[in-house]
């Protein structure tokens, strides 16, 4: 009973009585014990009321503000998040608890209504949204969606750049993955979408955009005119390519809706150490999103792929052509360098060929000979700008120079006097070893 309603039920209840006693009706002598029958309402209650002449009052503490709430400490982080545009109460409210915050989630969203007015300005839309149209639907397994996404990176120093992330979701489940690289470059895509099919398995089809790494034209019949490298990947890997209409999310809107989640949710006001760091939290927020229920596919996207789509779709085998993909080749500079994702890695000098392969996994950068044959270095991973050397990057053997002619000019070298120091003279053992 809200308290609106307490008010109506007593107030008609006293209407009732007035109008059934008549002029014998005395509010100082009402009968409790019936207006406690007509309204539910306790008949100590309705003693303290009868006491004010049922005239209802505030409560005493009405409109005061404790001075300590379990808000208190965490206002200007939140007030931070709101004025960068993250109003998402799940993403304030993970952020919060790892900060320490023990109270619940409606008390931060009563928080985050009342302080909208940080919140920067959202876009208006100004053009229509075109007609009604049909969803592309698939089978369990049958395709995939990717794209790239794209986020301005501070960095300590001032500066900032552009990374790039690889997002890839099953278009029947949901089960998403991403990736961050420096760039969007072709080698970065093979890489993704390899990591990719290893997480979630090889579909029959990607669907994807008119990527300038995928597609390069169509033919007089409107056929695409794949990119070469491309098309060797795909009978490689052992998958199909369907390209949708631009701005059309109907076929291809569950992995732009992600980019935006991903923005919006796992970007939203991050800080981090270098991209390795980012990835390792990138794929823990995955493995977190894909085991939650969506409402979208009526189920955990983790079990639905599981259970459905990975019986059609196909595992990813490791084979020498994936591995090349995996270790893009880089030529080898004259001081013995390998420039890898803007970074400088060295290259032991017995090795005689002026190409090689370089792979990232993790935390360690690992360098092979262009025949993927043999183990040249191992780096740490570093995104430090300074240049990470190997162990036998330079012979430590010297040329010599050896005398043409007979020599003849001969010096002499005499032997150096020894001195004697001031505190020889302290030396009271000297002597006494002849005796």
């Amino acid at each position: 009973m809200t308290r609106n309603d307490f008010k109506e039920n007593i107030s008609q209840a006293i209407d009732e009585m007035k109008k059934e006693q008549g002029n014998s009706f005395d509010l100082s002598k009402i009968n409790l014990a019936e207006l406690e029958r007509r309204t539910g309402i306790s008949r100590s209650k309705l003693r303290r009321l009868k006491r004010n002449g049922f005239v209802f009052k505030s409560h005493g503490n009405a409109g005061h503000k404790p001075a300590r709430t379990v808000l208190t400490g965490f206002e200007e982080y939140i007030d931070e998040l709101l004025a960068h545009g993250v109003s998402n109460s799940n993403v304030c409210f993970e952020r919060i608890q790892a900060l320490g915050y023990k109270g619940s989630k409606s008390t931060l969203k009563r928080y985050i209504q009342s302080h909208k007015h940080l919140l920067p300005p959202k876009r208006q839309v100004v053009s229509s949204q075109g007609n009604r149209g049909r969803r592309y639907r698939t089978t369990p397994g049958e395709a995939y969606q990717m794209d790239w996404g794209f986020v301005h990176v501070e960095n300590g120093s001032g500066g900032d750049y552009r990374a790039a992330c690889f997002a890839m979701v099953c278009h029947h489940c949901g089960n998403r993955y991403i990736e961050f690289f420096p760039n969007a470059k072709q080698e970065n895509l093979f890489i993704g979408m390899l990591h990719g099919f290893e997480y979630m398995g090889v579909p029959e089809y990607i669907l994807t955009d008119n990527m300038k790494s995928v597609v390069i034209g169509r033919d007089e019949d409107r056929h695409p005119i794949w990119q070469k490298d491309y098309e060797v990947f795909m009978d490689t890997v052992g998958f199909k390519t369907k390209l949708c209409k631009p701005r059309h999310p109907f076929t291809k809107g569950k992995v732009e809706r992600l980019v935006r989640y991903v923005k919006t949710n796992f970007l939203a006001y991050r800080v981090f150490g270098n991209i390795t760091d980012l990835n390792f939290e990138a794929l823990k927020w995955c493995d977190k999103r894909n085991s939650e229920y969506s409402r979208a596919v009526a189920d955990v996207p983790c079990d639905a792929h599981s259970s459905n789509c990975l019986s059609r779709a196909s595992v990813l085998r490791h084979n020498d052509s994936t591995l090349a993909y995996l270790c893009p080749k880089r030529k080898i500079t004259f001081d013995g360098f390998v420039n890898y994702e803007g970074r400088r890695f060295g290259v032991p000098y017995w090795y005689p060929r002026k190409e090689c392969r370089i792979r990232r996994d993790g935390y360690k950068l690992t360098i092979y000979s262009d025949d993927m044959e043999q183990v040249l270095a191992e780096h740490n991973v570093t995104w430090s700008r300074r240049d990470s050397f190997c162990d036998d990057q330079y012979s430590l053997e010297q040329p010599e120079e050896m005398p043409t002619a007979p020599v003849k000019e001969k010096i002499y070298q005499i032997k150096m006097p020894v001195t004697r120091t001031g505190f020889e003279k302290f030396n009271f053992a000297e002597g006494l070893e002849d005796e």
